[in-house]
């Protein structure tokens, strides 16, 4: 992994990693305004044909890069991520915007009176934001296809899906218009346009980060997280948001307990495995090859199987359609017209659910995160695909994984649904492998730790991120 150093010159700026441009507007090498510049500048160059953006904050961006740049000159102390432009899923509070979600119906809403709890940590840490990004409606989806907003494409091949639901914060990662964006993980809304995308993504432990102000999609599931181009980045955001959110009464009280000093620290001693049964099965080769890779380098031969791994995704199934529907119940009732009809129409069948199916799904989830526990009292990693293919092209309704047919829209969390179900951390690290359709696209694999040790899961993504096994070049465009 690199270490952090000054940006080298301006024409490096809208690309550079946050660890760079917080090292270079430190040092005074580079001023946050010309940062800033440069980025607002890349996404007016660039986003037309990626569709990222929905919301572009740029006087905010200036007036916040003009105070970095004061306090510097005044000699103060800045922040770890000083001048480090980010942006944020639109289910994110934006202080002067109405939070959109993705949807028709939420444009309709006041503007937001105050920023979302991890906008202020990251502009606390001298960070800065730049707009708002495009999502899948109300987080319902896995494509990053959006009937209101048109898709945000994937920045290594424009007719090919960026996933979902957090489409626009991969798009915006991998086509180098931010270093940083904020996704939600639901049921692998992080991870999937992290594989998809090619960059680095980290779901954490389920109530570590606060969710004050971001509009829920399944509060039970719901996770807020960042996706970065380095390991390190992700360390260095997730350190700046943590910390205690009285606007979420669903966050674990938990010290603070920062990584990005021990992401270096390798795998030595690590008991590491690879995923068997549910994660071996129904998949495109190269979402195998990505993991054989992976394991291959971290020189593990073990597989372990994931009991029920298929249940726990057959009860996400539930407690989604159930707990969506009933957040949504008065919206489909008022204006079923404005909705996208296959977002809808999940929603509809969701309000079917019996109640019975709901109780005895979180009952499973109890059983299936006690099955997990047991597990990790023998390895401390588990390897799993984080999607069963590469990006599939915009508009692509179904693809065949061993043998079956099956839709593109729900089957791309085939592998993410069973681990955000009983919120274990992960981080999604980018490979490429030389096997199946269009070898040239990345594919992720999941670095899987126990709760709350995000710690080992970035360790191993920066290990296979330094041995150059996982990376997330800007994409050429």
């Amino acid at each position: 992994m690199n270490a952090p150093h000054p940006v080298p010159d301006a024409t490096r700026l809208a690309t550079a990693t946050a660890a760079e441009i917080a090292a270079a507007v430190t040092a005074g090498s580079v001023t946050a305004r010309a940062v800033t510049e440069a980025t607002l500048a890349r996404i007016a160059a660039v986003d037309g044909a990626v569709n990222a953006f929905t919301d572009v904050t740029a006087e905010r961006a200036r007036a916040r890069a003009d105070a970095i740049d004061a306090a510097r000159a005044a000699g103060s102390a800045l922040g770890p991520l000083a001048g480090v432009p980010f942006a944020v899923k639109n289910l994110f509070d934006i202080a002067g915007l109405a939070t959109r979600a993705g949807s028709k119906i939420n444009r309709a809403l006041l503007p937001s009176a105050r920023d979302a709890m991890l906008v202020e940590k990251l502009e606390a840490a001298g960070a800065i934001l730049v707009g708002g990004l495009n999502m899948g409606e109300y987080a319902y989806d896995f494509t990053g296809e959006n009937l209101h907003d048109g898709a945000s494409c994937n920045p290594h091949d424009l007719t090919r899906m960026s996933g979902g639901s957090s489409g626009g914060s991969g798009a915006a990662v991998a086509a180098g218009l931010v270093p940083i964006a904020l996704g939600s993980d639901t049921n692998g809304s992080i991870r999937v346009p992290s594989s998809l995308c090619g960059t680095f993504g980290l779901k954490p432990t389920y109530g570590r980060l606060g969710r004050g102000g971001s509009f829920p999609f399944v509060t039970a599931l719901d996770h807020l997280g960042p996706l970065a181009r380095s390991v390190a980045d992700l360390a260095l955001s997730y350190d700046a948001m943590q910390g205690a959110d009285d606007r979420d009464g669903g966050q674990t009280p938990r010290p603070f307990e920062p990584v990005a000093g021990l992401i270096g620290d390798g795998i030595a001693g690590l008991r590491i495995a690879v995923a068997g049964g549910w994660f071996r099965a129904k998949a495109m080769p190269e979402a195998f090859a990505a993991v054989d890779k992976v394991a291959a380098a971290l020189a593990t031969d073990v597989t372990v199987d994931v009991p029920d791994a298929a249940r726990a995704r057959a009860s996400a199934y539930i407690i989604t359609a159930a707990e969506g529907a009933s957040l949504h119940a008065r919206r489909l009732a008022d204006r079923p017209e404005d909705f996208d009809p296959a977002v809808r129409d999940r929603l509809l069948a969701g309000l079917a659910i019996p109640a019975s199916w709901v109780d005895a799904a979180q009952r499973f989830r109890r059983h299936f995160q006690a099955e997990m526990a047991k597990l990790f009292e023998q390895h401390d990693v588990l390897l799993a695909p984080a999607t069963p293919c590469r990006a599939p092209k915009l508009g692509q309704r179904s693809f065949v994984l061993d043998g079956e047919e099956m839709l593109v829209r729900p089957n791309l969390g085939l592998f993410t649904q069973p681990i955000s179900f009983i919120g274990l951390p992960v981080a999604a690290v980018p490979v490429r492998v030389d096997v199946g359709d269009a070898p040239e696209l990345p594919i992720a694999v999941q670095v899987i730790a126990p709760p709350w040790r995000e710690d080992l899961a970035l360790r191993v993504a920066a290990e296979l991120e330094r041995r150059g096994v996982a990376s997330a070049p800007v994409a050429v465009l």
